[in-house]
Parts: C-alpha cells; sequence; structure tokens
C-alpha cells in the first residue's frame, strides 16, 4: 500500500539511511563474517516478494549440490531473543513464523537471533560436532539484504515490478532506494517480465540475472471458497487462486504476521459460512502461525493450505554459479 501523504518525510527517512551508510563505511557499526560463506537473500521492499519460498527452494538445490546447508532467521515476531535453533514441532511465538515454516519444508537446520551473526556461530557450533569436514558449507540468510552487519559472499535481491517503480517509506514501500541494487551480485526477477530485465540493463545492471518462475499448488475445493491471509501483500494471494480458477466466496487480509486467537478463528468461521463456502484457504506461514488453532476448523468446513512455489529457470547454471563463486571465496589468498 502506498501512503502518498507521508511523501513530506522521505527526507527523514533518507537521513537515517545516510547516516547508516556512514557508520557501516567508517566501521562503527562492524561487520562481522562467518567461519562458512554466506549467501544473502532479501528484496528492497517491506514485504511480499517470495523470499522464504525462495529460501526453501536454494536451500533445497544446495543441498542436492552436496553441500551442508542452514538458514540463518531474525525469527521477527518472537518472545525470545536468544540464538536458537528452530524446532520443526515448535510454534510461531518460540521461533517466528518464516523460520519455522522453513525449517519444516527445507529439510535442512534453522536458526534464530536478532543478530544473525549469533545464529551463525551457533550453527557451526552444532556442525561442526556432526559434519564432516570435506562437506563444503554455507549459510543461507533469509530476509537479509538490509542486514549488513553480517558479511555476505553471494548477496541475491529479488526484484519485481512493484518494487520498480515503487517509492521509499513512508510514503512507499521501499527499505532501500533502487541504486542499493548495485549492492547485490544477483537480480532475481520475475521470468514472465522480460520488459524488466531489458530495463535492468539500460539503467546499467551487468551482473547475474535469475528469472523465477512462481506457482500456486491450490486445494481441491468442491465448491466455493473462504481465502484469508496474514502476509504483505495479500492481493498477490487472493488474485493467485482466482487465476488458478479456485471460486473464492469473499477474502479477508490481515497485517503481516498477524497473530491469530480462538475469537479471530471463530469469526473466520462464521463468515466463511455465511457466503457458503466449503472451505477456508490461506498461506502456509498463516497456518503455522494459526498453529493449533487449525484444529477449530471442523471436517465440513476445514481450513486448506494454497502453497506458493518459486524455481530458478536454468537452476543448475544457477548452482554452477553459486558453487563457482563459493569456491573462489574460500580459496586461501596466495601469498
Amino acid at each position: 500500500m502506498k501512503r502518498p501523504w507521508l511523501a513530506p518525510l522521505i527526507p527523514l527517512y533518507q537521513a537515517g539511511l545516510a547516516w547508516r551508510n556512514l557508520r557501516l563505511q567508517r566501521g562503527t557499526e562492524p561487520v562481522r563474517r562467518l567461519q562458512w560463506p554466506v549467501i544473502g537473500i532479501g528484496n528492497l521492499s517491506t514485504g511480499g516478494s517470495g523470499k522464504t519460498p525462495f529460501a526453501i527452494a536454494l536451500a533445497k538445490l544446495l543441498v542436492a549440490r552436496g553441500f551442508h546447508v542452514d538458514v540463518l532467521s531474525r525469527g521477527y515476531g518472537r518472545a525470545s531473543r536468544q540464538p536458537s535453533k528452530v524446532d520443526p514441532s515448535g510454534i510461531a511465538e518460540q521461533f517466528g513464523d518464516e523460520p519455522l515454516l522453513i525449517a519444516r519444508t527445507a529439510g535442512v537446520p534453522v536458526y534464530v537471533a536478532p543478530q544473525r551473526y549469533d545464529a551463525g556461530v551457533l550453527a557451526e557450533a552444532a556442525a561442526n560436532l556432526n559434519q564432516n569436514e570435506d562437506t563444503p558449507k554455507v549459510h543461507v540468510l533469509d530476509d537479509g539484504f538490509q542486514h549488513r552487519q553480517l558479511r555476505r559472499d553471494v548477496d541475491i535481491l529479488l526484484l519485481n515490478r512493484e518494487d520498480w517503480k515503487d517509492t521509499l517509506l513512508p510514503a512507499g514501500n521501499l527499505r532501500e532506494p533502487l541504486h542499493a541494487a548495485m549492492r547485490a551480485d544477483v537480480l532475481a526477477i520475475p521470468a514472465d517480465d522480460a520488459a524488466l530485465e531489458r530495463e535492468l540493463a539500460v539503467w546499467g545492471w551487468q551482473g547475474q540475472v535469475w528469472r523465477l518462475r512462481r506457482y500456486m499448488e491450490i486445494p481441491s475445493v468442491d465448491g466455493l471458497a473462504f481465502a484469508f491471509c496474514g502476509i504483505a501483500r495479500p492481493e498477490q494471494f487472493f488474485t493467485g487462486l482466482t487465476n488458478a480458477g479456485l471460486k473464492v466466496a469473499a477474502h479477508k487480509s490481515f497485517r503481516d504476521h498477524y497473530d491469530y486467537t480462538k475469537q479471530v478463528a471463530e469469526w473466520l468461521l462464521e463468515q466463511a459460512r455465511s457466503v457458503g463456502a466449503r472451505a477456508l484457504v490461506t498461506t502456509e506461514k498463516d497456518a503455522v502461525r494459526m498453529g493449533r488453532l487449525a484444529s477449530l476448523f471442523p471436517n465440513d468446513l476445514p481450513l486448506t493450505i494454497a502453497r506458493l512455489r518459486i524455481e530458478i529457470e536454468d537452476e543448475s547454471a544457477a548452482i554452477d554459479w553459486i558453487a563457482a563463486r563459493l569456491a573462489s571465496a574460500s580459496a586461501p589468498s596466495a601469498l
């Protein structure tokens, strides 16, 4: 959502960004390095670009290539600030919804801490006890483009048309201006937006461009569905459902990382019944946040999940490039 009436406040936000950049340049905000290489995944906007499903897809591809992979995350909204390994059977309040989703679906360990360096130290200590020394190791930093206190060996920035045309907070949704994309090593863009790739070339981008294909695994619903979600760009979710052929009778959006309660779950059931829905459908992240509340949904009006999946076009070439880059980063310097 854009807020043009807040445009006069953009210079204040820009001043804050400039001050932080100065601190990083002068070393007053230190940048630390972990023992293993780090692949950062992020975007410029406040959310909705598919970072989490992309992190899951990349982690699986790296594992298939023979890497030991873990994911480092902030754990937004978790109760504790202590570094912790995510227990896939835990709840969102313990670890955050996105780290919990990654731990359940990526098949790799996930570590959370406000400072991702601390999460990485914990991850390396745990893996050093159990892993073969010859196994190549890598951290995947989820939502880390702005977390510049941790040095990365590869930065992958997800960029779409909405970000390309957006403005800075608080009037728009960009956390950083577009020129910050030049810090990235890879720009990952929608595969169906060839015009954006051409515009990036004209703009001056000379680095890697990966094309991403997004698709939704839609649950089977015999009749009408009531959709709801608490994500950054809910319209993408609702449009994806209807484009996939789901008959959505009505929908409801909540703020990102919404904390569901029993009362809200009961209200959702009432709304679904009022429009003649045969099922409710939500995102994987919202289902994680629902936790045990999912048991409130009866068999005749079940809670179903639409799963977002992301694939990299020519994924073999992309992972070849990553492997070569990481090998170069970990090679000893010549004397």
